[in-house]
């Protein structure tokens, strides 16, 4: 994870850089860009975009709850604890793309105040990505490792659901702990990354408005 840590930061900065200050990248507050530039930073934007929103989309609401329900609890987990870094690292790291194309683009200087309001939800989405990614993720990756250690103990986890887990919480109060941890720690990781999609969904309300067809 540390070469992935590495890239997110350096990208995170080069993101914060355009943004803030795209003069300095060729962008320019006052007049044309260049029209070939400005179609390869659009096209940058849109795919960086279209692939954080896809991916928040199908992770979100279809894929984990189709594993969940037909996969063995513990290997549900394992799973998820393989999946997600990469997941938030790819989210996170076309967000930055993402909202440092529109920065480009419109720079603060001059932009309106929509304009604004969409770069600031792009950023937003990169920052409750982050959280995830630097945050979150291991909290979660760390309970989740000790429960299951507690639950293989009293021979839990091979099942598909909850309802086992539960049972057993009711006489192993070492077990009832920590699942109300994890409900918290992962609670928060889920309510950043539906934060994040929320962002992406309001920036595709403001692309759908800019279509002509």
């Amino acid at each position: 994870m540390a070469w992935i840590t590495r890239f997110v930061t350096a990208v995170a900065f080069l993101a914060v850089g355009v943004m803030f200050s795209p003069e300095t990248f060729g962008s320019k507050s006052e007049g044309p860009n260049s029209p070939s530039l400005s179609t390869f930073i659009k096209l940058a934007h849109l795919l960086s975009f279209s692939t954080a929103f896809g991916a928040a989309l199908w992770v979100t609401f279809i894929g984990g709850i189709i594993m969940f329900k037909n996969l063995p609890r513990h290997q549900f987990g394992n799973l998820q604890s393989k999946m997600f870094p990469a997941y938030f690292s790819m989210v996170g790291v076309c967000c930055a793309v993402s909202a440092a194309a529109f920065g480009y683009l419109h720079p603060w200087k001059s932009a309106t105040t929509p304009e604004m309001y969409q770069l600031g939800f792009l950023v937003s989405a990169f920052a409750f990505n982050l959280s995830n990614l630097f945050v979150f993720t291991p909290m979660t990756i760390e309970m989740m490792k000790q429960r299951h250690k507690v639950e293989r103990e009293a021979n839990v986890g091979d099942e598909i659901g909850w309802s086992k887990n539960q049972e057993a919480a009711k006489s192993n109060p070492k077990l009832a702990a920590m699942n109300k941890k994890f409900g918290m720690i992962h609670g928060l990781s889920s309510l950043a990354n539906i934060m994040s999609f929320g962002s992406l969904a309001m920036h595709s309300w403001y692309l759908a408005g800019k279509l002509n067809l």
